[in-house]
């Protein structure tokens, strides 16, 4: 990554990819409003983010004002090796088979969470669920901030009735912690450490090194 990255402008092409499989995780872009803006509309999305589907305006505003500026300033923060603190960090997902935009996945401070309380979200346009990419991209995001932050470790909540979001926690190696409520709603909270998280990784790689039965 640039490390100059903190004084790019937000018309320039996003910097930094994430190759997760099937998809990418790169930087949000003034470019992605429309699809972005199509996607917080889906009732299989709001039904879960209610406050992501705001007008187009509201979303514009947020996405050129707030939301691009924050992305700078924490890739700016990792290039100088410094805390990314209370820093969000906001990714689209885009299909490697057509580059279309068709999710995103975010990572910042809950409030509600006890600490350390850096969570991470996600969402997936509902043409395309069900096929891994939520997985794929909340593994890549991960990686990246125990490996390239300085994220020791990270919380995810999924509503209990949420199946497909619970999978998709699990997949990606969080442990269960406890039944929580946060605005009258009960959420599953997960926590996962970047120790837990290197051993699994080891672990794997050598259990592959193996010889395969025929």
């Amino acid at each position: 990554m640039d490390a100059n990255a903190g004084t790019r402008s937000i018309s320039e092409e996003p910097a930094l990819t994430i190759d997760c499989k099937d998809v990418l995780l790169r930087e949000f872009a003034v470019g992605d409003l429309d699809a972005f803006h199509a996607l917080t509309w889906q009732p299989e999305i709001y039904e879960y983010l209610p406050g992501w589907n705001v007008s187009k305006e509201q979303r514009k505003d947020w996405l050129i004002n707030y939301e691009i500026p924050e992305n700078e300033r924490f890739f700016h923060a990792v290039s100088q090796g410094e805390d990314v603190g209370e820093l969000r960090l906001r990714l689209a997902i885009i299909w490697k088979k057509t580059g279309e935009f068709i999710g995103w996945c975010c990572s910042g401070i809950k409030e509600e969470l006890p600490p350390p309380n850096r969570e991470i979200v996600y969402a997936v346009s509902k043409d395309h669920r069900g096929k891994g990419y939520a997985a794929q991209a909340s593994q890549g995001m991960i990686r990246y901030l125990f490996e390239s932050a300085n994220v020791e470790a990270l919380s995810a909540i999924a509503l209990l009735n949420n199946v497909p979001s619970n999978k998709v926690i699990h997949e990606c190696g969080f442990n269960f912690q406890a039944i929580i409520e946060i605005d009258n709603e009960k959420y599953n909270h997960y926590a996962l450490c970047k120790k837990d998280w290197a051993d699994r990784r080891e672990d794997a790689m050598l259990l592959s090194l193996l010889p395969q039965p025929d």
